[in-house]
């Protein structure tokens, strides 16, 4: 059963005057969301990727995201798909209140206040969709992702020592969460 809400779109001007535009992925956004993917995949951190998908690939995805009512965003900066936040659903009807998140940003668009920003519209997307957790991973070494995980309200459920091999070091990955609070 899809739920209502509208193609939101968010606007606003990052800390460097770029304008950024948040809303649904498109298909004509593919192209944009791979060479940004590959610009990532290619500094080897960060990202749980190795490959990005080919453009049919990545049509075939946003076809099913949307089917599946998951949130599929890109972060448009000046005009260009520099980013992406994504939040898959639980499948099995007793996991259908849980969702996974992921994002990314393109080099281009670190530093500029748009990962508090991704994560305001996606909680927002979260509540309305009636979640009652947000699950995510990140790596131990990426502190401002993690910081910006915790100010949003997530809480540590878990780590997994070592559990990636990134740029010839083991890596810690933190399991988080946040639950949404019942309002009554």
């Amino acid at each position: 059963m899809k739920t209502a809400f509208p193609d939101l779109q968010e606007s606003f001007t990052a800390k460097d005057q770029s304008h950024i535009v948040l809303r649904p992925v498109q298909k004509f956004d593919a192209k944009d969301i791979i060479d940004s993917a590959s610009s990532i995949i290619e500094q080897g951190s960060y990202i749980q990727k190795e490959r990005v998908r080919s453009l049919e690939e990545e049509h075939a995805f946003i076809n099913e995201m949307k089917a599946k009512d998951n949130m599929y965003i890109v972060v448009e900066v000046n005009g260009l798909a520099r980013g992406i936040a994504r939040v898959i659903r639980g499948d099995l009807e007793m996991k259908r209140h849980t969702g996974l998140f992921r994002t990314w940003l393109h080099e281009e668009a670190q530093g500029k206040g748009i990962g508090k920003k991704v994560m305001e519209y996606t909680l927002k997307w979260c509540q309305t969709h009636k979640l009652h957790k947000l699950c995510l991973t990140v790596f131990a070494s990426n502190a401002i992702a993690k910081g910006l995980y915790e100010k949003a309200g997530f809480i540590v459920e878990g780590v997994q020592k070592e559990q990636v091999y990134i740029n010839e070091t083991y890596d810690d990955e933190i399991f988080m969460a946040y639950f949404f609070k019942e309002k009554g």
